[in-house]
């Protein structure tokens, strides 16, 4: 059995790392670098970066920090927001990413995907979704979670994958930042069509909420923010505990 990921999640704003709930209430956190820094020396197994407001306002994602953080971190680490030309991708992954995401650049051109996975491969391009379920449907949101594309989340997840996405980081606005636990229906939905690593995003608020969704789901990675940002929960520790409860990670001896 492949081991599970552990995955900080930073959002960027103004090259900062911020944090809210349900994608709104921003708060500042940290420099990215100097956050990456201490995950990558915590034991995680990689990193996400969002420009979270590169979409938004029809900007580029902010390279400055890429740079920085790939001559601090030893992990491999991802980096999205605002990407929708094959030309940001060469950029980013020539800063030092090791994986691209792609969310509203994608829906805005599906070719993209391919193009991308084409000529860098699958395993660089991360197709990111953000969800939110409505009166029983799953639908995907765009830039940053402020509008509402009407695409079904799951109809979504297939195409991408079809069309070369390597990994999916699935993010659940209903669950994002409330602390209540992954949303395990979406996840086996999503896990249930497609064929390549799907990344649980929204809801961590306890180590139990990683046990359950280790056990609940066939996730290939567990990603958070707060709880690691604010010092909640121990990279170090969740990893042991996932460990003795017989769900497979990485860990350093």
């Amino acid at each position: 059995m492949l081991a599970k990921r552990i995955i900080p999640c930073l959002d960027v704003r103004d090259g900062r790392v911020v944090k809210g709930t349900k994608f709104t209430n921003i708060h500042d956190v940290d420099d990215p670098k100097v956050l990456g820094k201490r995950y990558s020396e915590d034991g995680a197994d990689e990193l996400v970066f969002y420009d979270i407001t590169a979409s938004h306002e029809e900007r580029q994602t902010s390279l400055e920090f890429v740079e920085q953080v790939a001559l601090e971190i030893n992990i491999p680490f991802c980096v999205g927001g605002g990407i929708r030309t094959m030309d940001d991708i060469k950029t980013i992954l020539r800063k030092g990413a090791d994986k691209v995401s792609l969310n509203s650049g994608a829906l805005d051109n599906p070719s993209l995907i391919q193009e991308a996975s084409q000529k860098y491969g699958a395993q660089c391009i991360v197709l990111s979704i953000d969800v939110k379920e409505e009166n029983g449907q799953y639908l995907v949101y765009r830039n940053g979670g402020r509008i509402n594309t009407r695409i079904d989340a799951i109809e979504w997840a297939k195409q991408g994958v079809a069309l070369g996405a390597g990994e999916l980081v699935i993010n659940s606005i209903n669950y994002d930042g409330m602390k209540n636990g992954f949303d395990i229906t979406l996840l086996n939905k999503i896990t249930a069509v497609v064929n390549v690593p799907v990344i649980a995003s929204g809801g961590a608020g306890s180590i139990n909420d990683f046990i359950e969704l280790g056990k609940r789901t066939t996730a290939d990675g567990f990603l958070a923010a707060s709880v690691f940002h604010f010092g909640e929960i121990n990279i170090p520790t969740l990893k042991e505990t996932l460990n003795r409860e017989g769900i497979s990670v990485r860990i350093e001896r």
